[in-house]
């Protein structure tokens, strides 16, 4: 974000949003990482981490409403499932990204540079703070409907996919319903010394070799194995 023209760009991030603001300064808030205000001690307001809180708090009620009403058949511990998939780090991070976020980000320098899963964590956490400064400033109905349309589209792919559950138990649900086999893991290699060892592990279907995983343990590797091989098989494409 411009430092020169704050009002001018948040209001082209209120027009992405869709929602205009009684109180820009909320959503400024929302905006602001730690990190900038530690480099720019003129700031009159504050960082997002307060806006995160209460942010997440909302969506995880929006969110448990929405999969409650949406799957009336599915337990507790499967919706969840279904909801931590939807709300975790790199969906709201995808999201944040989509909603051009990562462009109104007031940060040091130093955060700006690191694109990698660092910046996932602030995008993720700034999505949040959006919710809970639009929960704040316009009330919880335009809240929702902020993270319906941002969200709730994911949904469908998640129970389709069965992307709530881990790789390994995935693979072996899809393996017992598609081909009646419970897949085997056999570490294939260990390399490097043992303060940094890396594991290749293969899953297997009988004498089969579907996919390879590697990783810092045989968990790791296995469950990197299985992902591979869900998607070897094309079965998360399958009706289910």
């Amino acid at each position: 974000m411009e430092e020169r023209n704050l009002q001018t760009e948040l209001g082209k991030f209120q027009t992405l949003v869709g929602v205009t603001f009684s109180d820009t300064n909320i959503l400024l808030s929302a905006l602001t990482h730690r990190s900038y205000l530690n480099e720019h001690r003129e700031a009159t307001w504050d960082h997002n981490e307060r806006l995160e809180f209460l942010g997440d708090a909302v969506l995880e009620l929006v969110v448990t409403d929405y999969l409650y009403k949406k799957y009336p058949e599915k337990p507790e511990g499967e919706l969840t499932a279904v909801r931590a998939a939807l709300v975790n780090t790199v969906s709201l991070a995808q999201a944040s990204e989509q909603l051009g976020v990562n462009e109104y980000m007031l940060m040091s320098k130093g955060e700006a540079k690191d694109m990698g899963r660092a910046r996932q964590y602030i995008l993720a956490n700034a999505f949040e703070a959006c919710i809970g400064a639009i929960y704040l400033d316009q009330g919880y109905d335009v809240a929702r409907e902020f993270i319906a349309g941002h969200l709730f589209p994911k949904t469908d792919e998640i129970v389709h996919k069965r992307l709530w559950q881990d790789p390994k138990s995935r693979f072996q649900e899809l393996a017992q319903e598609h081909a009646s086999i419970t897949p085997t893991y056999e570490t294939i290699s260990q390399d490097g010394p043992d303060h940094d060892r890396v594991f290749t592990v293969g899953v297997y279907l009988k004498s089969e070799l579907v996919a390879e995983g590697k990783g810092r343990s045989k968990q790791e590797a296995e469950q990197q194995a299985a992902e591979k091989a869900v998607e070897a098989k094309g079965w998360d494409l399958s009706s289910v």
